[in-house]
């Protein structure tokens, strides 16, 4: 496994999302940021709800105590952690390990 720099942590706004082609998959990239920090998470661009690609699009919110990014489209929730979808619990997105060096998003791929 190997880590494959992304972008500059600046170029994703915070509390949204990119979209990266790593090794022939899309992957969404998420910068929250919270009172007591800043996450990255990194997972699959593809809803499975309405087979497209757009997870990098979506709004990035909560639900009860879970970060979440919903779909634009119809808009349910994935737990940005796990990939866990909150209402269809048949789907779940892919996720990959993320983190910054330095000033750099990196993702590992398998």
């Amino acid at each position: 496994m190997s880590w494959n720099n992304i972008c500059k942590v600046d170029d994703i706004l915070p509390n949204g999302g990119v979209c990266a082609l790593i090794d022939g998959e899309q992957v969404a990239i998420f910068r929250i940021q919270q009172a007591d920090g800043e996450q990255l998470f990194a997972l699959s661009n593809f809803d499975p709800c309405s087979n497209a690609n757009v997870m990098s699009r979506g709004l990035v919110g909560s639900v009860g105590d879970k970060l979440v990014v919903a779909s634009p489209i119809y808009k349910e929730h994935f737990e940005l952690a796990t990939g866990q979808c909150i209402e269809k619990d048949e789907f779940k997105l892919k996720t990959w390990p993320v983190q910054l060096d330095g000033e750099t998003v990196q993702v590992k791929a398998a």
